[in-house]
């Protein structure tokens, strides 16, 4: 949801998902004179608490050597930035921000008129449509301060619980959830899995189907057929599925998909029936493993549509038959046709994959294209060309970019830079963490060691798979699913997307974890850069303090620079 507030000298508008609340700032020219920068409190009228919320940067002239890894207060170290959020915000509570200018000197600072709105964040749970991301940083301060960068694994008892529960922020139990409502015979469940090792959810369909529930389950066995490595890998991971199978009573319910081994059934869906009639569908980019749900960032949807599940079942049906892969890209197309046009249909489209060509990829692609003031976008695995096509141009929207890394081939990573940082209104993200070279001395003062991801391997920061486009408009376009926006993705691997557009409630939720993802993992991108030497740091670059003068804001109000355009978008 969205609200906003302003006085003669400043204005804000919020952007309320379900753990993230977005802040974007503006000043008139009598606001901006003088300007220190904005702090904030707010009031938890659920939970009856009131604080100001607390930032990391100071004032050197009045807190210069503060602890590693100290949080101070917005009263007294204001936001000098015009785009903030509150990430410790809460599903279904009722906020009241006030946001405060701030002006004087840092050892004599005068507060300026308050603008006050009430702010209430998102269910989870309600609705058509329900949205989990799990928390995704396991690389932080947060985690840091919490655990002392513990390994999950090493953890005891309730410390270990404790993590966990932080890791997942509540997609775990959700995905449990949604397959626990099979509780009896009068449901259903029909998934279809790639990875299939977390042992929690597996035992949950064991449970399901002791209810008397109808469980059936198609997942990945395929088997390639060259590349010695890539075949032993696949043989002990499809091993490990058939024991966990056989373990909870699932074996006669799960059907292999083995055609075209060289390709892979990449979806994690999940159809419910009740009646023999699909009433909903989870889907997203979690995979059923450890590392999915707690280590690398994911997202699990729900979709609560009996015409979306009814699609969703009949493509389950369609891969039960382990079809070869000539059919079933035809059969795909015939059930969801190739979109043409811009902006999509009105309401949720779903798409599936393999498909005879590359015309999805293509208008993904364009959509980027069609934008008019801001794009949103996550990639594991490298950009594809059909995107960095678009995107290497110049630029008349603020497109901002999550990557895992550049590239998967290290050759090609200098020509992924080059095309995606070929325009400054392409602002890249890049999976990194704090450690060894990168806390360089004027970090190592103020920053914490953090931890390299230890429950993943491949994908280690970004997993998603999802594209925001105007999400702040009155017509977003939310696309998201299993499929990484690759040439494989769209004509041979198994693969589910959602194509859902004009609803701002799913648009404004993608949109607060994208950006509280974005902007964790650009400071560590930067900062990373400047230590390996990519990005030289002038003397006066000092990221752990404030500008003590007006002078921060004067890029936000100078036109033609990357700060007066988001100004622009994410103000009210």
């Amino acid at each position: 949801m969205r609200y906003s507030g302003k006085n003669e000298k400043v204005s804000v508008q919020f952007v309320a998902g379900t753990y993230v609340v977005m802040m974007g700032f503006d000043a008139t020219s009598a606001g901006r004179k003088g300007l220190l920068g904005f702090a904030v409190h707010r009031t938890d009228k659920t939970e009856k608490e009131n604080y100001w919320l607390s930032g990391f940067r100071t004032f050197e002239a009045t807190c210069p050597n503060p602890q590693q890894g100290t949080l101070v207060s917005t009263q007294d170290h204001p936001v000098q930035d015009f785009l903030w959020s509150d990430f410790t915000a809460k599903p279904d509570h009722d906020y009241v921000y006030k946001v405060v200018p701030v002006y004087g000197q840092p050892k004599n600072l005068q507060y300026g008129e308050a603008v006050e709105v009430k702010v209430s964040t998102e269910k989870e749970a309600a609705g058509k449509h329900a949205v989990y991301f799990n928390r995704g940083v396991i690389g932080s301060q947060a985690y840091a301060r919490r655990f002392h960068n513990a390994n999950p694994h090493t953890l005891k008892g309730d410390e270990q619980k404790a993590a966990y529960d932080w890791l997942s922020r509540g997609l775990d139990e959700a995905m449990l959830g949604f397959i626990g409502q099979a509780q009896d015979k009068s449901f259903g469940l029909r998934a279809a899995v790639y990875e299939f090792s977390w042992e929690p959810a597996v035992a949950a369909f064991g449970e399901a189907l002791k209810s008397g529930a109808d469980v059936q389950l198609v997942y990945d066995a395929r088997i390639p057929t060259s590349d010695a490595n890539k075949i032993a890998y696949a043989k002990k991971r499809v091993a490990a599925v058939k024991q966990l199978l056989k373990k909870y009573g699932l074996t006669g319910v799960a059907t292999p998909r083995t055609d075209s081994g060289n390709l892979i059934s990449h979806n994690k869906y999940i159809v419910l029936l009740k009646n023999e009639k699909p009433v909903s569908v989870w889907t997203g980019s979690t995979n059923f493993t450890e590392s999915g749900i707690f280590g690398q960032s994911n997202v699990g949807h729900i979709v609560r549509d009996a015409k979306v599940a009814k699609s969703y079942l009949d493509y389950w049906e369609r891969l039960q038959q382990d079809p070869a892969e000539t059919q079933i890209r035809e059969d795909n197309e015939t059930a969801t046709p190739d979109l043409t046009t811009h902006p999509p249909a009105a309401g949720v489209t779903p798409v599936f994959s393999p498909r005879t060509g590359l015309n999805m990829l293509n208008w993904y692609a364009g959509e980027l294209g069609e934008a008019n003031g801001l794009t949103c976008f996550t990639a594991a695995f490298g950009v594809n060309k059909v995107f960095t096509a678009i995107l290497a141009p110049k630029q008349k929207h603020l497109n901002y970019l999550f990557l895992d890394k550049w590239a998967v081939k290290k050759a090609d990573v200098e020509k992924a830079k080059k095309e995606l940082q070929a325009d400054v209104l392409n602002l890249v993200a890049v999976g990194s963490h704090l450690e060894g070279e990168v806390l360089s001395t004027y970090l190592a003062e103020r920053w914490a060691k953090e931890t390299f991801n230890p429950l993943s391997t491949n994908v280690r920061f970004v997993h998603t798979k999802y594209m925001l486009v105007d999400p702040l408009g009155d017509d977003p376009v939310v696309i998201s699913g299993s499929a990484n926006f690759s040439d494989a993705s769209t004509k041979g691997n198994d693969e589910n997307m959602l194509v859902i557009r004009g609803d701002k409630r799913v648009a404004d939720i993608y949109l607060g974890e994208f950006m509280r993802l974005w902007q964790h993992y650009r400071f560590r991108y930067i900062e990373s850069a400047i230590a390996e030497g990519e990005i030289k740091a002038d003397a006066s670059f000092k990221p752990n303090y404030l500008d003590p003068t007006p002078q921060w804001a004067a890029d936000y109000f100078k036109k033609g620079t990357v700060k007066y355009k988001q100004r622009e978008v994410f103000r009210a």
